[in-house]
């Protein structure tokens, strides 16, 4: 009995999760066909960037002319999960009602939105209240901050409206297209390979260099030049103008000591891995006020797997280990979103030994960045995929019963 009543319960939540991802990709469908458009064309007219609305009569209209047929469309797929079961002959095929009674709770409060029954918008229409943004854009759920970026980032992604499941599978949880990214560590092998995704995934991609040579990317035989700034540790405060500007943040420059342990190799591991990295983090972090900084900055900071697994280097390891543990700390009470980039042994000046390609590490970062992936695994070695998931949570954990904001 007990076993029967969480199979029914599973098949009833996957058939409300049916009907999500059927309304997502009735929204994502009608930014690619005209026709449905030119329906869903009038969500759009409603808002102004604050969330404001522009007008009561367009917002009415673009209920009966959006939210209505959208709800309707998913009405007519949620019988779908349930005449499947019964050509099946599952005895309980009606427990999939329950993602038709959760659609019909979208058409209800659609519908009298457009008919303008009072407070109806309040009560309902929670993703598009104006005000002071108080959460930066969930991971598995669309929050205000998360959807207002469809509106004003990028119409293009960001299509979801309760689960941000479609989107994550789309690669559309994340637009870089337009944004301002810039990568420290460019001269490197992986900051160079980095760059070339960035700029194929339309970002504005900028340099920022420890040498003095301007760093280019080379696109199917063609040399681009990137905009290219010298900046030195210890000097992060000479970017800080430059990182008002910047929308994305990529902490990549590093430095391996190897077999070293005497004071210098430790106060240089550790300063450059660690102190400079998270430096860099609070300038960016100080830029991020308004309610687009909040739901467009971001910082991404590449840790490594040496956070979790050793790297034959000690002070590589400890280094790195601190810098996440303190990127780990600060994302409790962060004003936007930061990745952690976990990043296997690949080949490069640091590294010559290592198994994977720079250029495939950085495609398979950029593909997972736009899946909203908030700690971006790329390794070969499969027990990173268990160790690190557990360290966070515990870590997080930690962090969170024994520290505190004020």
């Amino acid at each position: 009995m007990v076993s029967n009543l969480i199979l029914w319960s599973a098949i009833a939540l996957l058939s409300v999760v049916w009907v999500e991802v059927v309304r997502d990709c009735y929204h994502a469908l009608a930014h690619v066909w005209p026709t449905l458009y030119k329906l869903h064309g009038w969500h759009h007219r409603v808002f102004r960037p604050d969330l404001s609305v522009t007008s009561e009569e367009i917002y009415r209209k673009a209920h009966w002319y959006n939210d209505v047929p959208e709800a309707l469309v998913m009405l007519i797929f949620s019988f779908l999960p349930g005449l499947i079961l019964l050509i099946w002959g599952f005895d309980y095929a009606w427990v999939t009602t329950l993602g038709s009674v959760y659609t019909l709770s979208f058409l209800v409060t659609a519908i009298a939105r457009g008919a303008g029954v009072p407070k109806a918008d309040e009560i309902t229409d929670l993703t598009h209240r104006p005000g002071q943004f108080t959460e930066i854009p969930a991971n598995w759920r669309v929050n205000r901050s998360y959807h207002w970026r469809h509106h004003f980032d990028d119409q293009k992604a960001y299509y979801c409206g309760t689960l941000t499941l479609v989107d994550k599978i789309l690669g559309t949880a994340l637009s870089l297209k337009g944004k301002t990214i810039a990568v420290t560590g460019a001269s490197g092998t992986f900051g160079q390979a980095l760059l070339k995704y960035l700029y194929l995934s339309d970002a504005k991609a900028i340099a920022l260099t420890s040498q003095g040579n301007p760093v280019s990317i080379e696109v199917k035989g063609k040399v681009i030049p990137i905009k290219t700034l010298t900046w030195q540790i210890g000097e992060e405060e000479a970017l800080k103008e430059l990182l008002e500007t910047v929308d994305i943040l990529v902490i990549n420059h590093g430095v391996n000591v190897h077999s070293q342990r005497l004071e210098e190799a430790i106060n240089t591991a550790y300063e450059v891995n660690t102190f400079s990295g998270f430096r860099l983090m609070e300038l960016f972090l100080k830029t991020v006020k308004t309610n687009k900084q909040i739901a467009t900055k971001e910082v991404w900071v590449n840790t490594s797997e040496a956070e979790v697994n050793p790297a034959f280097s000690p002070l590589y390891e400890l280094s790195k280990r601190a810098l996440g543990d303190l990127i780990t700390l600060r994302r409790l009470d962060a004003p936007c979103v930061i990745r952690k980039v976990i990043l296997g042994p690949f080949k490069s000046n640091l590294n010559p030994v290592g198994i994977m390609s720079a250029d495939w590490t950085a495609k398979q970062v950029v593909k997972a960045a736009k899946r909203d992936s908030r700690n971006i695994i790329v390794t070969i070695n499969p027990i990173t995929f268990i160790a690190f998931p557990i360290k966070e949570f515990f870590v997080s954990w930690y962090f969170r019963l024994f520290t505190k904001a004020s």
